[in-house]
C-alpha cells in the first residue's frame, strides 16, 4: 500500500503551521549575538511535500557548523564569567539569580509559537506533544525555583556542634557543558541548563542535531536575562566541537544526554577526569512484564502509549514486552488493534500519533531491525506494521522475539514493539539482571504477593518500578536516573540542584569574638553566602 497521500502538498499545510526556511545563523558568546559566516548545515526536516513530480523534502533552514576555535572561545567566555568563583554570577545572592531565571522564563513564554512550530518541522513532534514539551519546560523552571527556595530556607540557619559554629550552603562548581538530545531538544536541554545556572555555574549549551533551529528564537532571551558570558551557545557536529572543549580542561561539569560510548569518549578527553562532575542520561531497554492476572485492557493501553509515544523515540519508552503465555493471544489481539488504531500523519494533523521520523537513516535502522527479527522467526502481528514511505514508518508489533535477535537486546529507538512470551517469571527477571541497562521496568498484574516479590530484586537493578503504568520521566519532583549503562547522576528538580553544586561550609570556633564577627557579617549583609536570609 502506498502512503504518499499522508504527506501534504504545500497548499494542504495550514497557514499557521507553514515554515519559511529559517536562517539560524546567530549564536551567543560572551553576551553578544554573533553572526556566523563559516560553514553551515542545511536542515531538512522529516516532512516531505507532494509535488507534481512526486515527493520532495524541502529545506527548513540552516545553522552554523562551528569549529574548534569557536567552541573554545565559548568555553573561555564562560570561564571568564565564572572567574574562578569570583564572577558576578557565582557570587550573586540566591534571590538575585532566581530573579534572572524568572526573567528568562517570562521572555521564553513569548517565544512559544515559533519554538513549537520549529519543533514540528525539525524533529517531527506532533503539535500537541511540542506544546506539551514547551509548557513542561516552563513548569520545570518554576518547580526548580521553588525547590531552590526550599533548599535555601533549610540552609539559612547556623549549626553548632562540638564547639564549632558553621553554616552549610551549596556552592557552584564552575563551567557546565550542557548537551541535550534531539528527541526532547528543548526540555532535556533546559533540565540541565536551568539548574546549572540557578546554582551559580556558567554554561556552554551545545544544541543537538537535529534540534538546533528551535533554540534560535530563545537566544535573545538568554542574552538579555543573564549577565555577559554566563550562557554561551555552540552548534554543529558534536565530534567537531565537544572533544576540544573537554580536552581544554575548562569544563567542570558535563551534562550529556546521549549514548554511553559518546559519554565515555567525552570524559576520557578531559585532562583531569577526577575533578569532572558528570550528569548523564544514556540508553535504556525498559521492559514491560504482563502477568497472568493483569487487566489486559489497561496493560495494552499503557504498553501502546509507553512503546509508541513520539514513535518510541524516548529513553523512557517501553522497549520490549514480556507477556505470560496464558494471556498472550488476548494481549496480542488487543495490542494489534490498539496499534492499528493509532493515526499516522503530519505533526499538525488533529489526533495524530505516528509522525515522520527525523531522517531516512533512522527509518533504515528500524527496517534492518525488523528484517533481522523476521529472518530469525518473528512475525509482524499487526496489519501494515513496518510498512514505510520515506520518513514515515508504521509501527510494527513483532512476535515471537527471542534471544539472538537484535531487538531482544538492542535499543530500537523507533516504532517497533517486540513481544516475548514467558512461562516462568524468572525469564523477565533474568533479562533485567543480565541487561547492561537499568533505567525502569513496568509490571502489570493484580496479585500483591507476586508483585511484592518482583519489586525487591527489581529495585536493585533499575531506578523506577512502575506498577500497572508505562515507564515515564515525570512528575519532575520524582528522581529521574538509572543504573548500569543508563545514567549517572539524578535529574529531578531537587536532585539536579545538588548535581550542579557542592556542599560548602563556613565555620569558626564558638568564641564570643567569632560570634560577634559572624553576627556583624550577617547583620550588615557583607556576604552573599554567609547570611540568614531566605526567600519566601
Amino acid at each position: 500500500m502506498s502512503y504518499e497521500h499522508l504527506f501534504p502538498t504545500r497548499d494542504d499545510i495550514p497557514a499557521e503551521h507553514r515554515l519559511d526556511p529559517y536562517p539560524a545563523d546567530a549564536y551567543l558568546v560572551d553576551g553578544e549575538l554573533r553572526r556566523w559566516a563559516g560553514p553551515a548545515e542545511t536542515a531538512f526536516g522529516p516532512v516531505f511535500v507532494r509535488t507534481g513530480g512526486g515527493l520532495e523534502r524541502p529545506s527548513i533552514g540552516h545553522y552554523p557548523l562551528h569549529d574548534e576555535a569557536t567552541a573554545l572561545e565559548a568555553v573561555r567566555a564562560a570561564a571568564r564569567a565564572y572567574d574562578r568563583g569570583r564572577g558576578a554570577w557565582p557570587t550573586m545572592t540566591v534571590a538575585a539569580r532566581i530573579e534572572r531565571v524568572q526573567d528568562f522564563a517570562l521572555r521564553m513564554k513569548g517565544q512559544r509559537e515559533p519554538v513549537v512550530r520549529l519543533m514540528m518541522w525539525e524533529i517531527g513532534k506532533s503539535l500537541a506533544d511540542a506544546r506539551r514539551e514547551f509548557d513542561r519546560t516552563i513548569e520545570y523552571i518554576d518547580d526548580t525555583i521553588d525547590a531552590l527556595k526550599d533548599l535555601d530556607r533549610h540552609s539559612s540557619r547556623f549549626i553548632i556542634s562540638q564547639g564549632v559554629i558553621g553554616q552549610v550552603r551549596r556552592a557552584p562548581l564552575g563551567v557546565a557543558l550542557c548537551m541535550g538530545p534531539s528527541n526532547y531538544p528543548l526540555n532535556e536541554t533546559y533540565t540541565t541548563l536551568i539548574p546549572a545556572l540557578i546554582m551559580g555555574n556558567t554554561a556552554v549549551m551545545k544544541t543537538p542535531r537535529p534540534g538546533t533551529l528551535l533554540h534560535a528564537p530563545l537566544l535573545e532571551a538568554l542574552r538579555d536575562a543573564f549577565p555577559r558570558g554566563v550562557v554561551n551557545t555552540v552548534s554543529g557536529t558534536g565530534r567537531a566541537v565537544a572533544p576540544p572543549m573537554m580536552a581544554s580542561g575548562g569544563v567542570d561539569v558535563l551534562a550529556f544526554i546521549g549514548s554511553a560510548p559518546a559519554a565515555d569518549a567525552l570524559k576520557r578527553a578531559h585532562p583531569a577526569p577526577h575533578r569532572l562532575r558528570s550528569v548523564l542520561g544514556l540508553e535504556a531497554k525498559n521492559p514491560g512484564v504482563v502477568l497472568p492476572d493483569a487487566d489486559l485492557d489497561l496493560a495494552v493501553r499503557e504498553c501502546a502509549l509507553g512503546a509508541l509515544s513520539y514513535n518510541g523515540q524516548r529513553c523512557t519508552a517501553l522497549k520490549i514486552l514480556f507477556v505470560h503465555q496464558s494471556v498472550l493471544p488476548g494481549f496480542l489481539d488487543r495490542l494489534s488493534r490498539a496499534v492499528e488504531g493509532l493515526r499516522p500523519g503530519m505533526p499538525w494533523d488533529d489526533g495524530v500519533t505516528i509522525t515522520p521520523l527525523p531522517d531516512l537513516a533512522q527509518v533504515g535502522k528500524q527496517l534492518d531491525l525488523i528484517d533481522d527479527a523476521l529472518g530469525k522467526g518473528a512475525h509482524v502481528v499487526n496489519r501494515g506494521g513496518g510498512e514505510s514511505c520515506q520518513t514515515l514508518l508504521l509501527p510494527a508489533v513483532l512476535h515471537p522475539v527471542v534471544p539472538g535477535m537484535r531487538l531482544y537486546d538492542e535499543e530500537q529507538w523507533g516504532p517497533i514493539v517486540p513481544v516475548v512470551a514467558f512461562d516462568d517469571l524468572e525469564t523477565p527477571v533474568s533479562y533485567v539482571l543480565a541487561s547492561k541497562y537499568g533505567q525502569q521496568v513496568s509490571v502489570f498484574g493484580r496479585d500483591a504477593e507476586t508483585i511484592g516479590r518482583l519489586i525487591d530484586p527489581l529495585v536493585n537493578q533499575v531506578c523506577r518500578v512502575n506498577i500497572n503504568s508505562q515507564c515515564q520521566r515525570g512528575p519532575d519532583v520524582f528522581p529521574f536516573t538509572g543504573r548500569k549503562d543508563s545514567a549517572e547522576g539524578t535529574l529531578s528538580v531537587s536532585d539536579a540542584l545538588r548535581v550542579f553544586s557542592i556542599r560548602t561550609l563556613v565555620a569558626a570556633k564558638e568564641h564570643p569574638d567569632n560570634r560577634a564577627l559572624i553576627s556583624r557579617i550577617v547583620r550588615e549583609r557583607r556576604s552573599s553566602f554567609l547570611n540568614t536570609d531566605f526567600i519566601l
